[in-house]
């Protein structure tokens, strides 16, 4: 056992092993201990959730950067373990595709979508690029997006406008926030497709996706939300949103890995959505002379073989979520978050995050010398993602940090302004 492990496995047995009975395998023993440890610390104030263990990142950073990408919890690094293990002597042949159903079943129960609804795919931009394609285009059809969208949406449709001739309506944010109406000032009855990062990777600005939903349906189009923000951070029903489509990756806020996006198609729009490329996972049966029926569920978009790594790790990142509940996620990291935007605003820093924000991001321009800066957190081994050329500093509380990661963030910040 290496020294972190050891340390890891002290802390979290400490508290429970007295009261765990000599009987039974050691295996069995130190699961029982672990969760006997974790049960004890949970409601902390030094880990309100009862998960810091479950993160060796914990032990060495104030890693507040999970918006740029997720730690992995022990039990998806364990998953991914005995993953290769399988793969390596294929005892098991079949792992990988019930990990795939697992967690098409486990993302479903999570954000109360139905299973055919769900595709999983290798990328969040693949759900963008899938729905512009199936869609049919006509030269001055619009689409209506806002500045605090990512890069992809973007580079998407400055390709569309160029193909196609379709406009693409930028809207301007105010104070990090653009509003349901600013949306419907700009949407008219040649807007085909609203599309909006559901939590901005900018500022995480949480948009209201219903009444967004309402503007662009009035108008006969759709809403896409890009979701790799959003998933993980707070309960939600997919349906209830009444979003039409969206999809977001594993390896943020969830806690899995890159190459494993759901992709959320709203029920009714599965009869004439279409695929962008075409493979053997399609078919539902095959047919004489080399024709087959393909299927029409949203698998219908899962063209080949899925990467049955990053889908096992998706598949314990969600039992993982399960466990904890996102209910107690999103209680967490938003009401931390929210401190943390207090205290910057208190040091003089110009917020671009707005308040009263449900969401655990916080972004602020910090006025501060960017190398400087940057030098200071990494000395104090607090880890966080900044943007515009060094001057906006992005932070990201996640499940595991706690009151002490945001205070060496701020002790940073105070002993520079």
């Amino acid at each position: 056992m290496s020294g972190l492990s050891r340390r890891r496995f002290l802390r979290t047995t400490a508290a429970g092993l007295a009261t765990i009975p000599a009987a039974g395998t050691l295996e069995s023993r130190l699961a029982e201990a672990t969760r006997a440890g974790r049960a004890a610390s949970a409601g902390s104030a030094d880990d309100p959730l009862g998960v810091r263990d479950d993160f060796p990142v914990t032990e060495e950073q104030a890693y507040l950067n999970t918006a740029s990408v997720g730690p992995l919890p022990n039990a998806v690094r364990d998953a991914l373990h005995a993953y290769a293990d399988e793969k390596m002597v294929r005892r098991n042949t079949s792992a990988g595709r019930q990990a795939i159903g697992r967690a098409r079943t486990r993302f479903a129960s999570l954000f109360r979508a139905d299973e055919d609804e769900l595709a999983f795919l290798y990328a969040t931009s693949g759900a963008e690029n899938i729905i512009v394609s199936a869609m049919d285009w006509r030269p001055g059809d619009n689409v209506v997006i806002d500045e605090l969208h990512f890069t992809t949406t973007f580079v998407l449709y400055r390709e569309l406008e160029r193909r196609a001739g379709v406009e693409i309506r930028i809207i301007p944010h105010t104070d990090g926030v653009v509003t349901p109406e600013d949306f419907a000032a700009h949407t008219d009855g040649r807007t085909r497709l609203i599309s909006v990062a559901w939590v901005s990777n900018r500022n995480g600005f949480r948009y209201d996706l219903p009444a967004l939903a309402d503007v662009a349906h009035a108008h006969g189009a759709y809403l896409y939300a890009d979701a790799i923000q959003a998933w993980g951070t707070f309960a939600t029903d997919l349906h209830a949103e009444k979003v039409d489509f969206a999809c977001g990756n594993g390896y943020k806020w969830l806690h899995a890995d890159f190459g494993c996006a759901p992709f959320y198609v709203r029920q009714e729009h599965l009869e004439w959505m279409t695929s962008d490329r075409y493979g053997h996972r399609q078919v539902a049966e095959s047919l004489p002379g080399h024709r087959f029926r393909l299927k029409t569920s949203a698998e219908k978009l899962e063209y080949a073989n899925p990467a049955y790594g990053p889908v096992t790790a998706m598949d314990a990142a969600l039992e993982f979520i399960e466990k904890v509940g996102l209910e107690p996620i999103a209680k967490h990291t938003h009401a931390l978050a929210a401190e943390l935007r207090q205290e910057a605003e208190a040091l003089g820093m110009e917020l671009f995050t707005p308040p009263n924000n449900p969401s655990p991001i916080v972004s602020f321009h910090h006025g501060l010398e960017p190398e400087r800066l940057a030098r200071a957190l990494a000395e104090e081994g607090v880890a966080v993602t900044f943007q515009e050329e060094g001057r906006l500093l992005r932070a990201a509380v996640a499940m595991f940090n706690n009151r002490s990661d945001v205070d060496r963030l701020v002790g940073v910040l105070a002993g520079l302004v």
